[in-house]
């Protein structure tokens, strides 16, 4: 299988990767990076991605992740964690749905209710059509969020 991504490392770079490897000062995921990219250096050993992935423990593919982002963005990012775009999920009260909850928070309770709880407030704002649906723990967290 012909490589898309060929790692050929600088002397300068190399240095670095050796100086992160026998420091140990570093993250255990970037000192195994670092061990990865001097292996399959094409410069140095040229090792398969699944000498590799054998040698140290990892996927096949995670190898040719660390190829791929070295190849593309460097060696920071290659040492990196990824970073995500955007969060695995996202929000689900938009700043306007966040003032609606305030100011129901902050209103009168129900008939028959001293004050509002969590779980009344998030089936008030599903009852409301606000949100799809909602626990009360994201209720909770936006209203200590805003005091």
């Amino acid at each position: 299988m012909v490589k898309k991504y060929i790692v050929r490392l600088t002397g300068e770079e190399r240095k670095r990767l050796q100086a992160v490897v026998s420091k140990g000062r570093a993250s255990a995921q970037k000192i195994r990076r670092a061990q990865v990219l001097l292996k399959v250096d094409a410069d140095g050993p040229r090792w398969t991605d699944e000498q590799a992935a054998d040698a140290f423990g990892i996927r096949t593919n995670t190898v040719a992740d660390i190829r791929q982002r070295f190849v593309e963005e460097g060696l920071e990012r290659a040492l990196e964690r990824k970073q995500l775009d955007e969060p695995p999920r996202g929000r689900k009260l938009d700043g306007a749905g966040e003032a609606r909850l305030i100011a129901m928070a902050c209103g009168e309770p129900p008939e028959g209710r001293a004050r509002w709880t969590l779980r009344l407030l998030a089936g008030q704002l599903v009852e409301l059509a606000i949100v799809d649906g909602i626990s009360h723990e994201t209720v909770r967290q936006t209203l200590k969020k805003t005091s």
